[in-house]
């Protein structure tokens, strides 16, 4: 065997070995989840944390760089040895599949977190109403206490390098009680990608080779808590997008921040009502008469903002980030957003707002 087909059966091996690994979720939560990520995104975070730019996006800037120059250095030859550029492609390929789940993504296959904190994930309509109610309650109290006027938005007074320290209160409170959530070594950044990524219709994103949260810098500001938690939730070793929105809100509302908390009920509440929209618009319209005008303000200026930047961009990355998901073993897709609010519903069932 020459040495150039080395490279591409080492990625076909690598997708059998993940089709079978997906069936030993304890051997990848304590062997790797819980050990060796542990030192790596500990390694990772402690190189890159305090440079104050993401060195991932600059790797990823350089990468697509080179990507465009080797594909117009080989545009005269690409007809007669196609071939042997297609197994250069497939084995850069595999060089790449290898270490994205070797540094982050081998966590894809991990217990799942409702095992892990046995919690149920069925609920009912009669739940789902009585925790929206209980939400409401909660974060109209909240707009209220920081704005004296249920008719103001909320206006985040803290810069985002500011916002990224205090996020670490929210993750400290959260390790008291589950230690499985602490996070050591901050590595949150702005993006230099922030314009693509609003195009793209994201808030943010992990880079799994750097281990650097990257955030969306364009953000409406009092959405800015509760993204970042859910990034550094991926930081921690949590791939689920589901369970990273549910570990994002929870270290949000325990943040002793009222701007934090704010954060995070507002943002559970906005799933629940889009729930009811979709299930119940009657019922949807009384619940909405109950939220504080000054909160609908805050969900209008998101609306608003993703408006401005929606184009047939953000479908097309979206139908392939959903199947992205869907091959690394999350089978809801992009639906798995919306799928930690029955992780919400039945972890308050016995707990305090």
């Amino acid at each position: 065997m020459t040495r150039k087909y080395i490279l591409p059966l080492f990625l076909l091996v690598q997708i059998i070995f993940l089709r079978i690994l997906r069936y030993f979720p304890d051997f990848i939560e304590g062997f790797y989840s819980n050990n060796l990520f542990v030192r790596i995104s500990h390694f990772s975070r402690t190189l890159l944390g305090k440079i104050p730019f993401s060195v991932g996006d600059c790797i990823y800037a350089l990468l697509i760089l080179s990507i465009i120059g080797w594909f117009w250095k080989i545009r005269k030859t690409w007809k007669t040895d196609w071939k042997d550029h297609l197994l250069k492609i497939l084995g850069k390929v595999s060089v790449f599949y290898f270490f994205f789940h070797f540094l982050w993504a081998f966590n894809y296959y991990r217990e799942p977190l409702f095992e892990k904190m046995e919690i149920k994930r069925e609920y009912t309509d009669a739940d789902l109403l009585a925790f929206t109610k209980k939400l409401i309650l909660k974060t109209n109290e909240i707009q209220l206490a920081i704005t004296k006027n249920k008719n103001e938005k909320i206006v985040f007074p803290y810069s985002q390098k500011e916002s990224f320290q205090m996020i670490l209160n929210g993750y400290n409170n959260l390790a008291k009680e589950h230690p499985y959530f602490e996070y050591e070594i901050l590595s949150v950044k702005k993006s230099l990608f922030s314009v693509p990524l609003t195009y793209m219709g994201f808030g943010g994103y992990l880079n799994p080779f750097t281990n650097e949260a990257q955030i969306n810098d364009l953000l409406p500001m009092y959405n800015f808590p509760v993204t970042t938690s859910h990034e550094m939730a991926h930081q921690i070793g949590y791939a689920s997008e589901s369970e990273c929105n549910f570990i994002g809100v929870l270290a949000s509302v325990k943040n002793e921040n009222l701007y934090y908390q704010y954060s995070g009920y507002s943002f559970v509440l906005r799933y629940c009502l889009g729930i009811w929209q979709y299930k119940n618009e009657k019922l949807f319209n009384q619940l909405k008469k109950e939220v504080n005008p000054g909160i609908l303000k805050n969900y209008k200026e998101s609306q608003d903002f993703w408006k401005k930047y929606d184009t047939f961009i953000d479908e097309g990355f979206h139908f392939l980030y959903d199947n992205f998901l869907k091959s690394n073993n999350q089978k809801d897709g992009m639906d798995s957003y919306s799928k930690f609010i029955d992780l919400m519903i039945n972890y308050y069932k016995t707990r305090e707002l």
